[in-house]
């Protein structure tokens, strides 16, 4: 491919999405942008700096913060890989834990954040060259993107993955609030009003129930060499 694509995947949380972002971006050799962790960054500031008090986010203050908050992705000296530095600092381990979980949904819902971080995003990607991945990038940020996804799974194996992977990481949960959570989120990604998640008419419809992580793979390169060749 001479042409360098824009390719959005949307979906659910747990259900594979990033796995096949990085993975088709690293067989691709383009940039892999994870805009959940940029939520999830902001997230992480507000839980910082006192801005969520209870279920109470303070939306005002927190809009307010925003010009204080930069957000960058990284290689890590360490991993090799791609993290998100909020001010300076890597966060990636960080933003991963429940209590961020919990409360990215809601800053995600928040209209100020979103335009920040849509018009981030969209800077990211102008040149093309990027899997971009979240909820709303074929919708909102890239809806004339070359190629869009919508990725799903069944809720009880988006759990069960996300079950895993916190394990993985030393967190110790429950399979119940896993779902709930997951649950949760759902309901609010799909009913907030700035970018909610939908399935556009064009996106390509993946659901990775029983995909492994090489089906998977191989399943969306094989579109990708079907619209634009090899």
């Amino acid at each position: 491919m001479n042409k360098q694509l824009i390719i959005a995947i949307d979906g659910y949380s747990a259900c594979g999405k990033s796995t096949i972002a990085k993975d088709v971006a690293r067989i691709l050799d383009y940039t892999f942008i994870d805009t959940g962790a940029m939520y999830r960054g902001v997230a992480l500031y507000a839980l910082n700096n006192q801005l969520i008090q209870g279920d109470v986010i303070l939306t005002d203050q927190l809009a307010d913060s925003l010009p204080e908050i930069q957000l960058d992705f990284k290689k890590n000296s360490e991993t090799g890989k791609r993290h998100l530095f909020l001010n300076g600092t890597d966060v990636e381990e960080i933003i991963r834990r429940p209590e961020v979980a919990a409360v990215v949904s809601k800053i995600a819902a928040i209209k100020e954040v979103r335009h920040k971080l849509v018009a981030s995003q969209r800077e990211m990607g102008k040149n093309g060259g990027v899997v971009m991945d979240g909820r709303d990038i074929g919708s909102v940020v890239f809806p004339d993107a070359d190629l869009k996804f919508f990725v799903t799974a069944d809720p009880l194996i988006r759990a069960e993955r996300r079950l895993r992977e916190m394990q993985s990481k030393g967190i110790e949960t429950s399979l119940e609030s896993v779902l709930q959570n997951l649950q949760e989120r759902d309901q609010t990604d799909r009913t907030r009003e700035e970018g909610p998640l939908i399935q556009t008419p064009d996106a390509i419809l993946i659901d990775t129930s029983h995909f492994t992580r090489e089906s998977q793979l191989e399943h969306v390169l094989n579109i990708i060499r079907e619209k634009f060749g090899d």
